[in-house]
């Protein structure tokens, strides 16, 4: 099928060339995306990045679990049906143990796809679905996968950094992972949204869900409250950067497919650097 010679401009609707060079009615660089931005309309407004990271987190941990299955957990809470910490360590999880005593920095992206159960994945795919399409609808798809990335980054170097140079009582984890450090940087983003666009409403109800993960963070055991904070304050600082009330541009697509494939890499350099230490 031929590519249309005129589409939609993601940000503003108007009708553009494939190959104009901005929106003139917005002033988006490369609405047209090159040809390839009806694709992109079709697979809905979040890019179908919440597909991705469903089917991603659900696919990892699966694999996870049949890396090592004598190793996996029965205990109740977050960890019940967990994966060992030999399989979490072998797809690519962070944390003070991986990255400074085994120089594996790259996880700071890869243990965004990972998880330690069955309550734990769960309970963050259903955050990944009440919150990755409403960022999506204030930010634009690209802009909210670049959000997603960098919280990630910031919030696993925080947790591993506190692990490795802040006293045991202070937190930090030796090994942790899950996409609640880059969910918490959705929550950045909608808190700065709220205040950048006036939205009390919005506002209110991003500092709600971060009041509730203080708490869920101090009673529940197991929870990275590092990640959690510094996935926070990297997503809001994220969001003031691109600015929610500029309209998204093309070479923020660009960098958005460069999140996902640097995420995908990293998750094959885990395995393919830790199968020599793997031994299940």
């Amino acid at each position: 099928m031929p590519r249309p010679s005129s589409v939609l401009c993601p940000s503003c609707g108007s009708l553009v060339g494939v190959k104009d060079p901005q929106c003139l009615t917005c002033g988006r660089r490369h609405p047209g995306m090159w040809g390839f931005a009806h694709l992109l309309r079709n697979v809905g407004e979040d890019m179908g990045f919440t597909d991705i990271v469903m089917w991603g987190c659900g696919a990892l941990y699966l694999a996870s679990l049949a890396a090592d299955l004598q190793g996996v957990a029965g205990s109740a809470g977050l960890s019940f049906f967990s994966p060992s910490s030999r399989s979490l360590f072998l797809f690519g999880a962070s944390g003070a143990m991986p990255v400074f005593a085994y120089g594996r920095w790259w996880t700071v992206l890869s243990a965004a796809w990972l998880h330690g159960g069955v309550l734990h994945i769960l309970l963050n795919m259903m955050g990944v679905r009440n919150l990755l399409r409403p960022v999506a609808h204030l930010y634009g798809p690209a802009r909210t996968i670049l959000i997603y990335t960098v919280a990630s980054v910031i919030g696993f170097s925080a947790s591993s950094a506190a692990g490795a140079f802040l006293p045991r009582l202070l937190g930090g984890s030796f090994l942790t992972v899950g996409a609640s450090a880059p969910l918490m940087g959705l929550v950045g983003a909608l808190s700065y949204y709220g205040r950048r666009g006036g939205s009390t409403h919005i506002g209110q109800q991003a500092k709600g869900i971060v009041v509730a993960m203080i708490v869920f963070g101090f009673v529940m055991p197991g929870i990275d409250n590092w990640a959690h904070l510094g996935g926070f304050a990297g997503g809001w600082v994220a969001a003031r950067v691109l600015d929610p009330l500029k309209p998204e541009r093309g070479d923020h697509v660009l960098m958005a497919v460069a999140c996902l494939a640097l995420s995908l890499i990293s998750v094959v350099l885990s395995v393919v650097l830790g199968l020599p230490l793997f031994r299940p």
